[in-house]
This record gives structure tokens, C-alpha cells and sequence, in this order.
């Protein structure tokens, strides 16, 4: 098996698949391994930690190599033309298993998306087989790599709101999460066969949304603003309003607009987190009920676009 070499300081790997479990109608489990992954490490809890998968081009079957890659593999994998270099998309570890060369990741991926056609990954995650190959990068111990969002401070009470597309994200999440804390979770996927089973602290509430004929997000909008105190509010989304590659953090937003300093405590939610991520338009309008109505300090929240409907994905 073709491997990365050890001068970079990201693991770059061709990794096989070990196994696969079709765990509901949208999801698939898959268990990824390659010897390399023995040198796969973070500093502290993984939490939300992302990961990115290349995968072989449908039509083609064609994958990038990462024989001798060096640190400029990146602009020469987007220089190759996509049937040779094969499709790049970003998933969440749902777990770590074994060690030393026998260390496994393991990644949910979602099988489809109500109105959209299949992606790369679903169609790869939809036929995948035990011993298909495809190519990933991922953290290696003692380099920082990125990609963990979730930092909630301690004794913060937790809001994470989540589509299908961030249910592993939730779910790694609530499993790592210690056993004092507290908060609410909500997840919205396409229909009740797709709810999970999840571990978590006694003290943090789970709510499955089953979509089913509802709109996009409308389910998961309305529970939420209920949760907060604003039953009923309904905020519109224009379109043009909605920033595909929305990412904001306390530390970075996507737009470019300056994080502000935290504003005087004595505010209602100032023990709040809240960690917000799926369909971007989604995900924006929640956005405005926290910071712009019920004025939620922006270094208290994250609300990451994971994918936008009708917009394909960079990776």
C-alpha cells in the first residue's frame, strides 16, 4: 500500500477500506486503515475534528497518487485534471480504533440529501466494499493540522444543532463531552430510521427530528427557538444573503467582519455555547436569532455552512 513519507507534517495516505455497516437509510459507517495511521494523533479531545477524503472519480475510477508527495501536493493534486485526480470532500472522525499500524479511523458519510443528487462520497459510500481504496489526510501526532471547532469552555451549557451532515460531527462530540456536563442537542435527518443511538452525559438532552415531507431545516429551526425562549420567531432568509463557505467561530469568520470582544456579563445566556453547523441557509438563519435578536456574544458561538443546497462543494 502506497503511503505518505514521514518529512510531512500531515499524514497523506492511501488507506483501504476494512469494513462497511449500512447503519440506517442515510448513513454508511465506514472503517478506513493503512499502517500509516499509526502515526495519526492530536493534542487533547478530538471532539469535532475534521478530516479530508479523496476520493476515485465516478466515471473514470481515477485517484491522485501520494507516491513522494511532498508539502506542494495540494497545488499539483488541483492542477490534474478531476477524472485523474479523482473528488476531495471533508468528513468529521467518528472514531479511532486499535494502534500502531493496526489503527483504524472510522467515518460516517451521508448517503443522500433530500433534493440533490449524489454527491462523490455518497456515490463511493453507496457500492463501497472492503479492500476499495481512496486517499485521506489527517492530523499527525505532534503537528498541528486544525479542523477541531468545538471549544466549549468548562461548565459552559451546551447547544449543538446539527443537520444529517454534522450528526457525526454531534455525536463524536457528546461522547468526549465530561460527565458534568449540560446543554441540549438537536438533530434533524431526513426520516426516524436514521436516528441513533448516541452516549453522552446524563445531564444533556437529545432530540432526533425526523424531516420526513417537512421543509429543510424547518423542523430543527422551529425546535430551537423554542429551546431558547422564541417560540414562534421566524426569520427570512433571502437567497443572496447566504454565504455558501459561512464559517464563523470565535476566532475566524468567513466574511471577514472583525470578532468583537466579549460584551459585560450579566446577559441572560452568558453560559451558553452553542455549536451550529449543516445546510447553510439553515444555519444562517439561526445565526441571526442568537447574535442578532437575543444578542449571543459571538465569542460564545460557531456556526459552520457544511454544505449549501444547490451548490457544489470545493472539498
Amino acid at each position: 500500500m502506497t503511503t505518505s513519507t514521514d518529512v510531512l507534517p500531515m499524514l497523506l495516505t492511501e488507506v483501504e477500506v476494512v469494513s462497511i455497516e449500512r447503519l440506517s437509510p442515510t448513513f454508511v459507517r465506514v472503517e478506513l486503515g493503512s499502517p500509516e495511521l499509526g502515526n495519526f494523533g492530536v493534542e487533547g479531545e478530538r471532539y469535532d475534528q475534521r478530516i479530508k477524503l479523496v476520493f476515485p472519480d465516478p466515471v473514470t475510477g481515477g485517484i491522485t497518487s501520494v507516491e513522494g508527495a511532498d508539502e506542494s501536493w495540494m497545488a499539483t493534486w488541483l492542477d490534474q485534471p478531476t477524472g485523474e485526480r479523482g473528488h476531495m470532500r471533508t468528513y468529521t472522525i467518528r472514531d479511532v480504533r486499535g494502534s500502531g499500524v493496526d489503527t483504524t479511523i472510522v467515518v460516517d458519510i451521508v448517503l443522500h440529501l433530500v433534493g440533490d443528487e449524489l454527491g462523490p462520497g455518497s456515490t463511493w459510500a453507496a457500492d463501497a466494499a472492503p479492500g476499495d481504496r481512496l486517499v485521506m489526510l489527517a492530523p499527525r501526532a505532534g503537528f498541528p493540522f486544525g479542523g477541531i471547532e468545538f471549544t466549549a469552555p468548562a461548565g459552559a451549557e451546551v447547544l449543538m444543532v446539527a443537520d444529517e451532515t454534522a450528526v457525526p460531527a454531534v455525536c463524536t462530540v457528546l461522547e468526549q463531552l465530561p460527565p458534568t456536563a449540560t446543554g441540549a442537542v438537536f438533530m434533524e435527518v431526513p426520516t426516524a430510521a436514521d436516528f441513533q443511538e448516541v452516549r453522552g452525559p446524563e445531564g444533556v438532552s437529545v432530540t432526533w427530528l425526523a424531516r420526513e415531507d417537512a421543509p429543510l431545516g424547518q423542523r430543527l429551526h422551529d425546535e430551537v427557538v423554542a429551546h431558547l425562549g422564541i417560540s414562534g420567531a421566524t426569520v427570512e432568509v433571502a437567497p443572496d444573503e447566504v454565504d455558501p463557505d459561512l464559517w464563523e467561530t470565535p476566532s475566524y469568520s468567513s466574511s471577514g467582519e472583525a470578532i468583537e470582544a466579549a460584551r459585560a456579563v450579566g446577559h441572560e445566556f452568558d453560559g451558553l455555547y452553542a455549536w451550529i453547523a449543516g445546510e447553510s441557509k439553515v444555519v444562517t438563519g439561526l445565526r441571526r436569532h442568537l447574535v442578532n435578536e437575543l444578542h449571543i456574544d459571538r465569542s460564545q458561538v460557531a456556526f459552520m455552512g457544511y454544505w449549501r443546497r444547490g451548490v457544489a462543494m470545493k472539498s
